[in-house]
């Protein structure tokens, strides 16, 4: 499946057209294809100021706005991609602080494609090697970069000598692409999960991790311990409590009374956590407790059970608060779930990938539903009403986009739009907001 992008500037869109026809060819996997790019245009990958690698389940992007927010707190500058982009391309590649203009954007694609088009690349490794060539061009202090699928096979792999890594929350996800069976990759699915995201471990650079259960646990640390790489672990190594009155972190050099994140859920604790820990043990860049703290109430993350502003869409459900997540497995399901519980129910919109099972959402919600009503996910296969009848006691609405479904809520009650990350772009755009 491709990722869709489009651009009002005709440069970006012209590259964006040719990048749109890639595939990734059937039967090749692997990073020789990325690699030879990469040399083809001077090996940028090795040219990055200290690297912040990040895989994971749920979480991964959330960490990465921690550790950019900390940094830039810090006073330092950061480069950072992040994927998918919501509404624009540019969303995935940050250089400097800024997103990346749509000039620079059109000749970093030009460039890439120009010189791999022979190779039959993929979307996804032409956008990491244009990523990497931006941010080996222009001067930061240090690089945030986050895995798109998996991470063993992932194209941002190629990095060599990152200064630290970091794995968020393991659990079911992409199983069309990370449970394919394959010889010498463990059979149990959370296991082979955990060994795709561990594989992004480097030879002497630590992995810091959350807790997991077993066998996770000890497909990481296997992994790691294969690689080379010393592992971080939460509750062995580092520790935090996140309670309602802020994170208590510990670790080996001591101890941090650190605020909760603006962003909300519990689970957004979690993820501060783990951008500390991993600052905390890395050598490459010092941050201060003052900076972590400034940091995780800075950071922003958006169609992260983001309440929507005033816009467009939300004025056609008139007083009601309208909140917005992408998320679209099990544990994207219990984490809005965790959140809405002191709520009262609400209206559910929904929009999901075909590849995506329902229940991820609607069964941790089955008491909190007022009314369900399904849209499509904006240029992808997505499910049909239907689907979503077995996992609900109540009637099954359809509609064409969000804004009919939003002008057609019955009753009282707030609004949870979810389901995809690709319905939630398409939300922001038209309540017009758009990242920066």
């Amino acid at each position: 499946m491709k990722d869709f992008a489009i651009s009002e500037n005709p440069r970006v869109q012209a590259q964006l057209d040719r990048l749109g026809a890639l595939s990734l060819p059937q039967g090749r996997l692997g990073l020789d294809t990325v690699r030879t790019m990469c040399a083809r245009l001077g090996d940028p990958q090795r040219r990055l100021p200290p690297v912040f690698h990040v895989a994971g389940t749920n979480g991964k992007g959330s960490t990465c706005a921690y550790l950019r927010a900390i940094l830039e707190a810090q006073g330092l500058t950061v480069h950072s991609a992040t994927k998918p982009h919501l509404v624009r391309y540019n969303e995935r590649i940050r250089i400097a602080g800024q997103l990346v203009g749509d000039d620079h954007l059109a000749d970093l694609l030009g460039r890439v494609l120009d010189a791999s088009e022979d190779l039959g690349p993929s979307f996804f490794e032409v956008t990491t090697v244009a990523t990497f060539l931006a941010f080996a061009e222009t001067h930061a202090n240090a690089c945030v970069i986050e895995t798109g699928l998996g991470g063993r096979l992932d194209a941002t792999n190629v990095l060599e000598s990152p200064a630290v890594c970091g794995i968020a929350t393991l659990g079911i996800d992409h199983e069309a692409f990370l449970l394919v069976p394959e010889a010498g990759t463990p059979a149990e699915p959370l296991a082979r999960i955990a060994f795709e995201k561990a594989s992004i471990a480097k030879p002497g650079a630590p992995l810091v991790t959350q807790t997991y259960p077993e066998p996770a646990l000890s497909s990481v640390l296997q992994t790691a311990a294969r690689i080379g790489a010393p592992v971080v672990l939460r509750s062995r190594d580092w520790w935090a409590d996140v309670s309602a009155d802020g994170i208590a972190y510990r670790d080996a050099s001591g101890s941090l009374d650190l605020p909760l994140p603006m962003l909300p859920g519990v689970h957004q604790g979690d993820n501060a956590a783990l951008a500390v820990a991993m600052l905390r043990h890395q050598d490459a860049v010092q941050v201060s407790p003052e900076a972590m703290a400034q940091g995780i109430r800075a950071a922003r993350w958006p169609a992260r059970l983001q309440r929507l502003s005033d816009g467009p869409l939300t004025a056609l459900a008139g007083n009601r608060t309208v909140w917005l997540d992408g998320g679209h497995n099990p544990d994207a399901g219990l984490a809005i779930a965790r959140h809405l519980a002191p709520l009262p129910p609400m209206h559910l919109i929904m929009g999901m990938l075909s590849s995506k099972d329902p229940a991820a959402i609607l069964t941790p919600l089955a008491d909190r539903v007022l009314s369900v009503s399904i849209v499509p996910a904006p240029g992808h296969d997505a499910h049909r009403p239907e689907d979503f009848a077995p996992f609900t006691r109540l009637p099954v609405h359809s509609f064409a986009d969000v804004a009919q479904a939003l002008a057609a809520l019955p009753g009282d009650g707030d609004v949870l739009i979810a389901g995809s990350l690709y319905l939630a772009g398409d939300v922001l755009r038209r309540n017009g907001e758009v990242p920066d």
